[in-house]
C-alpha cells in the first residue's frame, strides 16, 4: 500500500521536483504552497503518513506551521530549508520536527530519511497481536509516579497520560532499556532514528530537552534523564 505524503513548500520548482521524485518512490503526494493551506487540509482530511515542511513560507512560517500540526498530530515531519544556522535547526526541532535537511539536498537523502521515519512509526502503529503492557516505574514519587508502558505505548505521571511524540517515546524507551548506563549521542541516533542514520547529533540534544519538559519534575534540574558530560545521556530510575 502506498503512503501519503504532504509537501509544504512555497518554491514551485522545489515542490515540483520533490513531488516527481516522491511519486517515483511510490508516495501519493499532496502539495501545499502555504502553511495555512496545509493546516486546512489536515483539519479536513487528517494527517498524512509523513510531511516535508519548508521553513520560509508565507505569512505563517514553517516553525509556526509545525507547532500547529503538533497540537493534534504525531505525523513524522522532515524540515527542508536553506537556513542551516544552528539556531534555526534547534528551533525547528523544538517546534516539533523529527529531522532537518539543508538545501540543496540529494533526493536519495530525503527518501532515506523518510523511510527511516516511517519504519519507526510503523513499529508502533498496529501490532498484529498486541502484547500485554509491561510497565516500568521510572519515578516512584508516591503522589505522582512516572510509569512507562513500552508495549502499551504510554507514559503516565500519576493519573495523567503524557503526550509524547513518537521520537520522544522511542528515546525514552531506549534509555529505559538500560537504566544507569550511559548512551552516547551517536548510539541514540542509530537506535532511535534507525540503523545507518546519518543525521546531526544536535537532534538528540533537542529531543532530550523536549522530553525532559514532559517527564521531569523540574526540567531545569533533571533527575531522570541526566547528562553525562562528554559521553551522552543516562536514565536514572528514581526509587
Amino acid at each position: 500500500m502506498s503512503a501519503n505524503l504532504m509537501i509544504v513548500e512555497d518554491d514551485d520548482r522545489v515542490r515540483s521536483a520533490l513531488r516527481l521524485a516522491m511519486e517515483d518512490e511510490g508516495y501519493d503526494v499532496e502539495e501545499a504552497e502555504e502553511a495555512e493551506d496545509a493546516l486546512e487540509h489536515l483539519r479536513d482530511n487528517g494527517a498524512p503518513d509523513v510531511m516535508i515542511v519548508d521553513l520560509m513560507l508565507g505569512e505563517m512560517d514553517g516553525f509556526s506551521c509545525i507547532r500547529e500540526i503538533r497540537r493534534d498530530h504525531d505525523v513524522p515531519i522532515i524540515v527542508v530549508s536553506a537556513r542551516d544556522d544552528t539556531h534555526d535547526v534547534v528551533a525547528a526541532l523544538e517546534a516539533g520536527a523529527d529531522d532537518f535537511v539543508t538545501k540543496p539536498f540529494e533526493i536519495k537523502e530525503i527518501t532515506a530519511r523518510m523511510r527511516a521515519l516511517r519504519r519507526r512509526a510503523q513499529q508502533f502503529a498496529e501490532p498484529e497481536e498486541p502484547p500485554a503492557p509491561q510497565e516500568v516505574v521510572l519515578d516512584a514519587d508516591p503522589d505522582a509516579p512516572l510509569v512507562l508502558s513500552a508495549d502499551g505505548g504510554t507514559v503516565r505521571r500519576g493519573d495523567e497520560e503524557l503526550h509524547l511524540t513518537l521520537t520522544e517515546f522511542r528515546l525514552l524507551c531506549e534509555l529505559a532499556e538500560m537504566p544507569g548506563r550511559v548512551l552516547s549521542r551517536s548510539v541514540l541516533l542509530e537506535k532511535v532514528w534507525d540503523q545507518g542514520f546519518f543525521g546531526d547529533e544536535r537532534i538528540v540534544d533537542v529531543h532530550v530537552r523536549r522530553l525532559r519538559t514532559k517527564i521531569e519534575q523540574d526540567p531545569s534540574e533533571p533527575s531522570i534523564v541526566v547528562t553525562v558530560r562528554g559521553l551522552g545521556y543516562r536514565l536514572d530510575v528514581q526509587r
